[in-house]
């Protein structure tokens, strides 16, 4: 890793006006964690508010305010099908700049939405607008790296990318006391103003002219053909979908575990900051371990965990007056687990399509988005009063991850067939 020295990146014309100048490796994973941030931020900061908007919206089951969140996560997976061939054709840059501009102005709109049903549809939109981030993020880093390099990048960029989650319903909960809900939205569209601000300034454009993919309807369906019908790439995004599954599984019933079942709601903001802080953990330690055990070892053993902890889980949650301290533990080394898989997984899932990262990319977010938010929906509403309907769906999850890994490793796992060099760029 070059932290020092600058990327030598090529760009589709040398030009300022395509944003063709240097960047160091440091900023580079400081913007790329930013923009991930901005979609952590626009789903974390918002649950300390569930029962502030379903108040002022006098939605009459708790459940349902959960759809705050599952609306913009379906959002961001549909939308991420569309980014990735733009990215490819017009590059990575602009594309960004798009979205950040929509990301704001509908993030806005959600301050002054008259009633909950306009509320969701504008949270669809701004996660429609934000899906640019996760699926761009990933193309720009594989245009310079692959491999276990690339899975090293991408969880120091996940390093920094989960400090969002650490304190965005800190900073959410903050707002409350001092102003409604709907500064919360405006937060979101300052900050997306800011790293707006920040791209347009210094990014330089990672697309190489020899890897533009024209967007046609017969291109676009043959790189989705080639993803989909790659037994590794597809399996490994699908295993990564079910566990991103029990992930949002969480993330929707967090608030109300903390609130109903632990009778202890004022302490939900610092709770989430210790799960979301032990997968920040695991995700620091994985950018040390990965290049020397490789991503396959490293995320299958961590998946053996996750179905371990996700039996105790299970067994806790059936115990008389599950303690809160015990809950709390397994949850986190369960989400633990998923730091040391999730990285991993989605850069195994990415290595045979370097020449068509974009495309792929784009494809690959949108089915394990779409996947998870369905499942972490159902493991949501699911929620009863108990732990359990949690703990269920994380071992359901992890069962069926484990279940397509197979599938795509013939059967071998904590195998390691060889790194990929480091790209040229």
């Amino acid at each position: 890793m070059h932290n020092e020295k600058t990327l030598d990146m090529a760009t589709p014309a040398p030009s300022t006006e395509t944003g063709s100048f240097p960047m160091g490796t440091r900023e580079l994973v400081a913007m790329m964690a930013a923009l991930m941030a901005l979609n952590a931020l626009a789903i974390d900061s918002i649950l300390p508010a569930f029962p502030a908007l379903g108040a002022a919206f006098d939605v009459a089951s708790a459940n349902d305010r959960q759809f705050v969140i599952s609306s913009y996560l379906m959002g961001m997976g549909i939308g991420s099908l569309f980014y990735g061939p733009i990215g490819d054709q017009v590059g990575r840059k602009p594309v960004l700049l798009g979205s950040l501009v929509f990301y704001v102005i509908f993030g806005g709109a959600c301050a002054f939405a008259p009633d909950f049903q306009t509320l969701l549809l504008l949270r669809f939109a701004q996660g429609f607008a934000a899906a640019a981030m996760g699926v761009l993020v990933v193309s720009v880093i594989r245009d310079i790296f692959s491999g276990d390099r690339m899975a090293s990048f991408m969880s120091i960029i996940f390093i920094v990318f989960m400090a969002v989650p650490v304190l965005a319903p800190t900073v959410g909960q903050l707002i409350l006391y001092f102003a409604q809900w709907q500064f919360i939205f405006i937060l979101l569209s300052a900050m997306g103003t800011a790293v707006g601000v920040w791209v347009w300034l210094r990014l330089p454009e990672t697309l190489r002219p020899e890897n533009v993919i024209p967007i046609r309807l017969d291109t676009i369906g043959s790189t989705w053909f080639q993803v989909i019908f790659n037994r590794q790439g597809f399996g490994y995004v699908a295993g990564a979908g079910l566990l991103v599954g029990a992930m949002f599984g969480f993330l929707n019933s967090s608030q109300q575990v903390f609130a109903d079942v632990f009778d202890a709601e004022a302490i939900f903001p610092y709770a989430f900051a210790a799960v979301a802080g032990a997968m920040a953990v695991s995700n620091f330690f994985n950018s040390r371990i990965v290049e020397r055990f490789g991503a396959r070892r490293v995320s299958h053993s961590a998946l053996m965990a996750f179905l371990v902890l996700s039996l105790l889980q299970i067994a806790a949650a059936k115990l008389p007056g599950e303690p809160m301290a015990l809950f709390l533990v397994i949850v986190a080394l369960n989400m633990a687990m998923v730091g040391f898989i999730g990285a991993n997984f989605s850069s195994i899932a990415m290595e045979p399509f370097g020449a068509m990262a974009g495309a792929a990319s784009s494809f690959q977010m949108a089915f394990r988005t779409v996947l998870g938010a369905g499942i972490g929906a159902l493991v949501g509403q699911a929620f009863d009063g108990t732990t359990l309907p949690m703990a269920l769906g994380f071992f359901s999850c992890g069962v069926a991850a484990l279940v397509v890994i197979l599938w795509a490793e013939k059967g071998r796992l904590f195998r390691r067939p060889g790194t990929c060099p480091k790209s040229p760029m």
